[in-house]
C-alpha cells in the first residue's frame, strides 16, 4: 500500500472541493493513462454493443411506463427534443423505433402489460450488466456478486434509466404548454431552467451509477460528483459536435448507404460510453489522491473500508 505525504497536494482532503488545482491536475493525467491501461476504448465499444441490442426492450419499457400517466405518442412527439443533439441520421433511427413501439402500445394496465415491462427491463438490464462490469474496472474492482445480487441491481439502475428518460420527456413535452402564456423573458428563462433540470438529471443518474454500479464500498455522494459534472459537460459538448461533423462533414450516408443510421448512432454510443467511463475514472483517481476515508459510514483505516481506491492513496 502506498503512503501519502504532505508533498501530495489534497492528500488529506476530505472532499473533491479541498484538493488544489495542482491535484486535480494530477487525477486527471492519472485517468487518461489508467483509461489507456484499462482498455476503456475497448470497453466502450463493448458497452455501446450491448446498449445498442438493449435499446428496443428499454424503449418497450419506456414506452409502456409513460403510456401509464400519458398518450404514448406524446413520446415519438417529445423524442426530437431529447435527441437534438444526435445527428439527423441517428434522430430518424431512434424516432422510427420509437414510432413502432407506440403504434404497438395500447396503454392499458395490463397483466399481459406488466409482463412486457419486467420481459423488457430483464432483457435491457443485461446492458446495464456489462455497462456495471466496465465501471467495476475503472474503479480496480473484481465482480464478487452473486448473479442474483448483480441483476438485481442491474434491474434497479435499468428501471432507473427508464424513469429518468420518462421524467425528460415530460420536462419537453409539458413546458412548451406551461411557457405559453409567458412573455419572451419568461420563456426564454423557462427554456434555460427547463434545460438546467435536464442537465442536473444527467448528472445526478450518473453518480448514482458510479457510486452503485462498482462492487466495493460505496463512495461518499461528494466522491462521486466531479466525475459526473466532468462526463456530462463532455457528453453535451461531445455529442453537439459529433453530431456538427456528422451532419456536415462525414460521409457515412454515401459509404453505408441505408446502414448509415444504426452506424451513426453506434458511434455516438460509443462516445456516451467512453465518456461515461472515462467519468469512472475521474472518480476513482480522485479517491485515490486523498488519504481520508472516501467510503460512506464511519472513517475506517486504510486496508479496511472495501474499495482498492479508498484503500490505497497515491505516492508523492
Amino acid at each position: 500500500m502506498a503512503q501519502t505525504t504532505d508533498a501530495v497536494p489534497g492528500a488529506h482532503a476530505a472532499s473533491p472541493q479541498q484538493v488544489p488545482a495542482r491535484g486535480w491536475w494530477q487525477i486527471v493525467r492519472r485517468a487518461f493513462r489508467e483509461s489507456s491501461a484499462d482498455n476503456v476504448s475497448m470497453l466502450a465499444g463493448g458497452v455501446a454493443f450491448f446498449g445498442f441490442l438493449a435499446l428496443i426492450p428499454a424503449l418497450i419499457a419506456l414506452v409502456s411506463l409513460y403510456g401509464l400517466v400519458a398518450d404514448p405518442a406524446e413520446v415519438a412527439s417529445t423524442i426530437e427534443g431529447l435527441s437534438g443533439a444526435l445527428p439527423a441520421s441517428a434522430q430518424s433511427l431512434v424516432a422510427d423505433q420509437i414510432g413502432s413501439v407506440v403504434g404497438a402500445s395500447n396503454g392499458g394496465l395490463t397483466l399481459g402489460l406488466i409482463i412486457s415491462i419486467l420481459a423488457a427491463l430483464f432483457s435491457a438490464s443485461s446492458g446495464t450488466q456489462n455497462l456495471m462490469a466496465a465501471i467495476n474496472i475503472a474503479y480496480d474492482e473484481t465482480e464478487g456478486r452473486g448473479a442474483v445480487k448483480l441483476r438485481a441491481i442491474a434491474l434497479a439502475l435499468t428501471l432507473g434509466a427508464v424513469v429518468f428518460v420518462v421524467v425528460a420527456v415530460a420536462l419537453v413535452a409539458v413546458a412548451p404548454v406551461l411557457l405559453d402564456g409567458l412573455g419572451t423573458a419568461g420563456q426564454v428563462l423557462g427554456q434555460v431552467v427547463r434545460w438546467v433540470l435536464l442537465v442536473g438529471l444527467v448528472v445526478v443518474g450518473l453518480a448514482v451509477a458510479y457510486r452503485v454500479a462498482p462492487d466495493r464500498d460505496a463512495p461518499r455522494f461528494r466522491w462521486v460528483t466531479p466525475g459526473s459534472v466532468i462526463a456530462t459537460v463532455l457528453w453535451v459538448v461531445g455529442s453537439i459536435a459529433f453530431s456538427f461533423y456528422v451532419d456536415n462533414f462525414g460521409s457515412y450516408n454515401k459509404t453505408y448507404g441505408t446502414l448509415a443510421g444504426i452506424v451513426v448512432f453506434l458511434l455516438w454510443l460509443y462516445l456516451t460510453s467512453y465518456i461515461v467511463l472515462l467519468g469512472a475514472e475521474i472518480n476513482s483517481e480522485a479517491e485515490y489522491q486523498t488519504e481520508r476515508d472516501t467510503t460512506r459510514g464511519e472513517p475506517q483505516p486504510m486496508g479496511e473500508r472495501g474499495a482498492a481506491k479508498a484503500d490505497d492513496a497515491v505516492d508523492a
